[in-house]
């Protein structure tokens, strides 16, 4: 089916509490894998690109990717920008038909942040595309963007006014989650989901869900954080999947074959992610 707006895959999992996997790509096979693990598990999906695959591809070349591999599937599916701070290659996705953005200004202090992500929005909706707004970094690196150390996490009045003065359609907090692969057990603030959920019923985002446990993820969900990014995870399972198929058949040279192998390891790491977010059988 044709892409699906942001907004009405979010909506859905935040009134029935379900959680919807926002899976980073890096290019076409892991997009086609993401899309076929929510076609085999019936899900709403989100295909997720980095700025760096970005600036890699192009913008219009990853829609164009996304419209034709979307248009031959019957699930929901949205193409999301991840964490980006570049307003530039913002209005390039907004003018392609991405389906979502996130402006990423967390580097700025709030007065600046508040000013822009409401000029973003603003282009944004202008075209019907979807906007997630961001105030405290996230801990750690992913593909370039973040810092080990994280910003510091703004009191709830000053994000419950990001939230209602920009207009942003969902909301990712500094809820002790990071970026990479965790070095410890995270210290999860579930509490500030249910705060910021209670005064300003807006989806929340739950950034660095590569090695949270199941149970984290419900109670986060049911709390009302339903988006959740999944990205060191499909690229340690597609990294090792090439290494344990070339491994295994140092003879073997059929390139499809081996993508073939791949595409199957991701798909299954993400079907895997769906299930455990209760999106499995919520695709209409």
């Amino acid at each position: 089916m044709p892409s699906v707006p942001m907004q009405v895959i979010l909506k859905d999992a935040f009134e029935k509490r379900y959680g919807v996997g926002a899976f980073n790509i890096v290019n076409d096979l892991t997009m086609d894998a993401v899309l076929a693990a929510a076609v085999e598990t019936r899900s709403p999906v989100i295909v997720q690109v980095s700025l760096k695959t970005v600036k890699q591809m192009g913008a219009r070349l990853l829609a164009l990717m996304f419209e034709e591999m979307a248009r031959r599937v019957q699930v929901p599916a949205a193409l999301h920008l991840d964490h980006c701070p570049d307003r530039q290659v913002i209005q390039d996705c907004v003018e392609a038909g991405w389906s979502s953005v996130l402006f990423d200004a967390s580097k700025l202090t709030f007065e600046d942040n508040l000013a822009q992500t409401k000029e973003v929005v603003a282009l944004a909706h202008r075209h019907g595309v979807a906007v997630e707004g961001e105030l405290e970094a996230i801990k750690g690196v992913e593909d370039g963007i973040g810092s080990e150390n994280g910003g510091a996490v703004v009191a709830l009045d000053k994000a419950l006014q990001f939230v209602r003065e920009t207009g942003i359609d969902s909301f990712a907090p500094a809820i002790g989650t990071a970026h990479g692969v965790y070095k410890g057990t995270p210290k999860i603030n579930f509490e500030r989901v249910s705060e910021i959920v209670e005064a300003e019923p807006v989806p929340l985002v739950i950034h660095g869900g590569t090695g949270l446990s199941d149970e984290v993820f419900h109670e986060l969900i049911r709390r009302g954080a339903v988006k959740t990014n999944i990205s060191t995870q499909l690229k340690i399972t597609m990294a090792d999947s090439f290494r344990a198929y070339l491994n295994e058949r140092p003879k073997e040279y059929d390139p499809l074959k081996l993508l073939n192998a791949v595409k199957k390891d991701v798909q299954a790491m993400a079907a895997g992610y769906m299930r455990v977010f209760g999106s499995a059988g919520r695709a209409s």
